[in-house]
């Protein structure tokens, strides 16, 4: 019972509003050191359980210094923003989880080694994740605060740890994921009658082949995502996605389990059945990923004549709009041409949205209640 009212203390000094958590008072320190602490106790069931809690292809990795001398800066930070933050803050909820996480990790860390934990063929990502939220994080954050397209947004906005933990259950359950991603395609590609378009394919300047799978998935991922908003049934997973009030880097990963696994089936299957390089196909997965987190992103800036031949972030947050005029408009997720050749571009001059998320917000808060959210009358 103790410890729930101190996790309830805890999330509600991260929502604390920005008036109770001025620079100085060790909010910040809290929070960050929160994090640190959290990401090194991650970090350190990594180490000790490789086979089980990492994508097989880093787990050589973490033999190695460099992430055992990552594991201590961690855990050192975290150590020091949690006194910090214990000295600075009237309320001690924060330093003292701050603290408490970085010490289990610490001891954990300590603990004699034991033989690795390993199910045959199974394995969950959890040091995808640690990988997705730093990258993208120490990339677009920055970004964020040096050309904020709202200056009043923190970057622990509202509902922050929502979309937090959607990157978290997607990155764990990549694996699965990945599985049900290929499912279609892997139906599809033995078929011999390919065979001479996969030649023809393979043939291609690689550049040519990135090209092509640009347009080819978005090509599918326009009219899947027009679906998803023309189809009731369908409409009721996207909403998930729809239901940020908040657009910024972390925004794009709040997206139904099923949707995702709709999404990539569709839109990675072409690219695979048509056989192109396997180099040009991790190019473009890796390109997607962050443009994706880019279009959502607190970016501001008019981009000029690019923005007539790619997708930017006022294109995509007009997609997100709440305005009437924003509805089921601005499908592309690279190539706003497919918008202007089907009727559905809306990119107001100069203009950005007044709010984001569905008129009158039916969708729930909280990741378990959104889960459930689609199969509710």
């Amino acid at each position: 019972m103790h410890s729930l009212n101190f996790l309830r203390k805890v999330r509600s000094e991260l929502d604390a509003p920005r008036e109770a958590r001025p620079f100085g008072s060790g909010w910040i320190s809290g929070s960050i050191g929160l994090l640190a602490g959290i990401v090194g106790l991650l970090m350190v069931i990594v180490l000790r359980n490789p086979s089980l809690t990492s994508v097989p292809q880093l787990a050589a990795a973490y033999q190695q210094v460099p992430f055992r001398l990552a594991i201590y800066f961690v855990l050192v930070a975290g150590f020091v923003l949690a006194a910090l933050s214990l000295v600075l803050r009237k309320d001690k909820t924060l330093g003292g989880a701050a603290m408490a996480v970085t010490l289990l990790a610490t001891m954990i860390g300590s603990l004699p080694a034991h033989r690795d934990i390993a199910i045959e063929g199974v394995f969950f990502g959890v040091d995808f994740f640690i990988l997705n939220v730093l990258f993208t994080g120490l990339l677009f954050i920055p970004i964020e605060r040096l050309f904020p397209q709202n200056p009043d947004q923190p970057v622990l906005r509202n509902e922050w740890r929502e979309d937090l933990f959607y990157y978290f259950v997607s990155s764990l359950f990549i694996q699965l994921l990945t599985y049900l991603t290929l499912a279609p395609s892997n139906f599809v590609v033995h078929n011999p009658e390919l065979g001479s378009i996969r030649a023809f394919a393979r043939e291609l300047p690689w550049i040519v082949q990135f090209a092509v799978i640009m347009v080819l998935t978005d090509l599918a991922q326009y009219w899947l995502h027009r679906a998803f908003h023309r189809v009731p049934a369908l409409w009721r997973f996207h909403a998930v996605h729809h239901s940020a009030k908040s657009m910024d880097w972390i925004a794009g990963a709040r997206m139904h389990f099923l949707e995702i696994i709709i999404l990539r089936s569709v839109t990675a299957t072409p690219m695979l059945v048509i056989g192109f390089a396997e180099s040009a196909i991790q190019a473009y997965t890796l390109l997607v990923y962050v443009y994706s987190t880019f279009i959502h992103s607190n970016v501001r800036g008019n981009f000029g004549f690019i923005e007539k031949i790619l997708v930017v972030p006022r294109f995509h947050h007009w997609h997100h709009g709440i305005e009437k005029e924003a509805t089921d408009v601005n499908f592309a997720i690279h190539f706003p041409f497919l918008d202007r050749l089907f009727g559905t571009h809306h990119l107001p001059e100069g203009k950005w949205p007044a709010g984001y998320g569905i008129e009158g917000h039916p969708v729930p808060k909280g990741y378990w209640k959104q889960l459930l959210y689609p199969f509710q009358r």
